[in-house]
């Protein structure tokens, strides 16, 4: 998959499917999307190979612990962000930035207690109040590829 800001200046390729992807309902993400919702990709940083430089921008999170974006630096869309949770090994793709976005469905829909009263969920994919256990969720080669990660990153 293959995906670029708005003016072109940094596009990007996955080299692998995504691990999982979230719509985030939260607040947080309403705000800095300015939309009702974030469409995060989960992929290994190491996944993504990137074509320009993008500016990494530090920001709050609700977690405290703030969350670094990837933004173009003309047109400063955001591309990804990774979490401090898993550092720079893990990216979180904005799933809008790839050329075909309709790929990329979520597998779960998160922070729904408090999505907007005006966005409908349907039984498609999971509804979670706020966040989940991946081990339920996640399919078994997601769970393999994170695990591995984490090895990777620990040095083990």
């Amino acid at each position: 998959m293959h995906g670029r800001c708005t003016c072109g200046a940094i596009r990007y390729h996955l080299k692998h499917r995504p691990l999982f992807v979230h719509c985030c309902h939260c607040t947080w993400c309403q705000r800095e999307t300015g939309s009702a919702f974030a469409l995060n990709a989960m992929i290994e940083t190491e996944m993504i190979e990137v074509t320009g430089t993008p500016d990494m921008v530090m920001t709050p999170s609700n977690s405290g612990r703030g969350q670094e974006i990837a933004r173009c630096p003309a047109c400063r869309v955001a591309l990804f962000s990774h979490y401090a949770g898993a550092g720079r090994a893990l990216a979180f793709v904005r799933v809008g930035t790839l050329d075909e976005p309709g790929a990329l469905p979520p597998d779960v829909h998160i922070f729904a207690a408090s999505k907007q009263a005006w966005v409908e969920l349907d039984d498609r994919v999971p509804v979670v109040p706020e966040y989940y256990d991946r081990r339920e969720l996640w399919p078994q080669w997601a769970l393999d590829r994170w695990q591995a990660m984490k090895d990777r990153a620990s040095g083990s």
